[in-house]
């Protein structure tokens, strides 16, 4: 599908009876890839990386066209299970128009509309924000899965929930590899500035740029630390509420145990022999009493057994 946006009052329009200025590719199909190949000279092989989501960044001047390899998150979507993927985007700068390949339909424009558009250098910067943007509010969607996740293990007996956090802590890691390519792009930009044809505004937009996305690298690096230092903690919660109720139903077998050995005894004909002279009602009344009293002195002997343990360790 091929979207043509084209520049009018600072600010990128989508049109399509006259012929625009950027032109957006998602997700390209043969035609569409061989008409880029032959009327816009662009590499076959730049083509394919920009649709490869393990493809790294990276800067390369053509004789016609500067051809760039961004990554950028992927839409995320209930399928991928709390896996947060990222995806590889190309931007080919032309002297009079961009062409951008994208194997998704993504939001190319994300953060602050502020800034003017005045040329096709303004719109190749816009939109290589947009992807450090991208990146900002998936780490804070992460963040708040990651807060939810440990109020539930809190309280869970099963692996579900780890296994959620080592997947979270997985997409960290994805991102992280991405952001730190994108940095080196960044950087060669800065450093090829005067051949790319940049401005000095420019230039400092790119500055920007630059210091958001080390600042992205670094939340990212802080947020998979935490994951990874905490994971033990988290794994030891499990395990210790697992503990608690082997636990509980310990106690109950204990309680039980002479409980079922009485009423094995009470269950013989013995038991009715002995008792024949007394109503049954009152014969069984009793025993079922005593069952009761005996459960329930164990239950407090268990019970000082523990707070005796526990004032000794207080000790």
């Amino acid at each position: 599908m091929l979207k043509q946006f084209k520049l009018l009052s600072g600010r990128l329009h989508e049109c399509q009876d006259e012929p625009g200025t950027v032109f957006i590719y998602i997700n390209p199909d043969r035609n569409d890839l061989k008409e880029l190949i032959e009327k816009d000279k662009i590499d076959e092989h730049t083509l394919n990386s920009a649709l490869d989501p393990d493809e790294i960044g990276r800067l390369e001047f053509e004789p016609n066209h500067i051809a760039m390899i961004i990554k950028r998150p992927k839409n995320y979507s209930t399928e991928d299970n709390l896996l947060f993927k990222v995806t590889s985007i190309g931007l080919f700068m032309f002297k009079k128009k961009i062409i951008m390949i994208m194997p998704e339909d993504i939001q190319i424009l994300e953060g602050r509309q502020s800034n003017k558009l005045h040329n096709l250098h303004d719109v190749m910067l816009k939109l290589i924000s947009g992807t450090v943007s991208h990146f900002l509010g998936h780490l804070k969607v992460i963040n708040m899965m990651s807060e939810s996740i440990e109020q539930k293990i809190n309280e869970s007996m099963e692996n579900k929930y780890l296994l959620n956090m080592f997947t979270l802590e997985k997409s960290l890691v994805y991102y992280l590899n991405s952001i730190s390519s994108n940095a080196i792009l960044f950087e060669k930009l800065k450093t090829n500035y005067s051949k790319i044809g940049f401005s000095q505004e420019n230039l400092e937009f790119l500055e920007d740029i630059i210091i958001e996305n080390n600042q992205c690298k670094t939340q990212t690096e802080i947020y998979s630390n935490i994951l990874t230092g905490l994971m033990d903690a988290r794994g030891s919660i499990v395990n210790n509420n697992l503990n608690l109720l082997i636990k509980r139903l310990t106690i109950i077998s204990i309680v039980f145990m002479p409980i079922n050995v009485i009423a094995g005894m009470g269950g013989m004909s013995e038991f009715s022999r002995f008792t024949g002279h007394i109503p049954w009602w009152l014969s069984y009344g009793l025993f079922s009493i005593g069952m009761i009293a005996i459960a329930f002195i164990t239950y407090l002997i268990i019970r000082g057994m523990g707070f005796e343990r526990k004032s000794r360790r207080k000790k």
